[in-house]
């Protein structure tokens, strides 16, 4: 069998495997190299902890120290400053959770009415919600500082939790998801059997939200827990700060393996949120996907 070039099928063929190895081995290439480039960094930090300051510039940096030198460092950042390291994270637990608990409450429901409510003003109410969402954080830090000053509530919990709990990218993505996802149908359903607005929310619209609101805790959590600057200008108590903050202040004089372990320590809370919410975005979009 011959090719329209000429050629001989097998010998066409034998050819397109070579170049399709190739193109398979550059592109494996390719991806090995930005592994190793954003992995380097997460490797050396897990190794850190495990060997001294001393050893950290003098033995190779991917070499493993020792579980001893691990738990004496855990000591030493566990004692730091009279033990404050556990109080920035239980700082960082009450308002991040405190914050992302609120924008659940408002979020959610804010998203449906928008998808659902024919109200006056409604295109505006969606226009000022997608610029204050693309608008960056720091943009907002003076304006908010000045409104906390003004009701005198700088240096308290309230002056961290309400800000956070301002999170119009939740809004959005549940505006998306009731504008796109719900089935007009099923409110009708539940009007015409003679529930309300909010019992139709609250019994059909909510729970059939889960991975929605799954999606919003996860995204709303990880903007709380990593905020620096805010807590950063709000705060004057270094006991009053949280993680992020707090290792901040770590950084004048604190050793390496401790400041690694440190942030080892503060990202666990972000992988477990992480986790948790993708089971329960997966297992209800296979569930809906069965029962569709």
């Amino acid at each position: 069998m011959v090719t329209p070039d000429g050629r001989r099928y097998g010998s066409w063929r034998r050819s397109w495997r070579c170049h399709a190895g190739a193109g398979s081995a550059a592109r494996a290439l390719v991806l090995l190299v930005f592994a190793a480039f954003f992995a380097g960094p997460i490797v050396w930090l897990l190794l850190a902890p495990t060997k001294t300051g001393y050893e950290l510039a003098t033995r190779p940096a991917f070499a493993f120290g020792d579980f001893h030198t691990l738990a004496a460092t855990w000591h030493q950042l566990d004692s730091f400053n009279d033990h404050v390291y556990r109080r920035w994270l239980e700082n960082s637990m009450i308002y991040s959770f405190a914050a992302t608990g609120l924008t659940l409450v408002t979020a959610i429901p804010a998203g449906y009415g928008l998808a659902i409510g024919r109200f006056r003003g409604r295109n505006l109410v969606l226009t000022v919600t997608t610029v204050a969402m693309l608008m960056p954080a720091t943009a907002l830090a003076l304006p908010t500082f000045l409104e906390l000053n003004a009701v005198h509530l700088l240096g308290s919990m309230l002056s961290v939790v309400l800000p956070f709990a301002f999170f119009p990218f939740g809004v959005f993505l549940a505006y998306l998801y009731y504008a796109t996802a719900l089935p007009a149908g099923l409110l009708d359903a539940a009007r015409i059997d003679g529930c309300s607005e909010w019992q139709v929310f609250r019994r059909v619209a909510l729970p059939l939200a889960r991975p929605v609101v799954a999606l919003v805790f996860f995204f709303a959590f990880v903007a709380d827990w990593t905020n620096f600057f805010l807590p950063y200008i709000v705060l004057d108590d270094s006991r009053q700060f949280p993680v992020q903050v707090g290792i901040n202040d770590m950084l004048l004089g604190a050793p390496q393996p401790m400041l690694a372990l440190a942030g080892l320590i503060a990202a666990i809370p972000v992988a477990v949120v992480f986790i948790l919410a993708q089971r329960t975005i997966v297992r209800d979009l296979i569930t809906g996907a069965v029962a569709g």
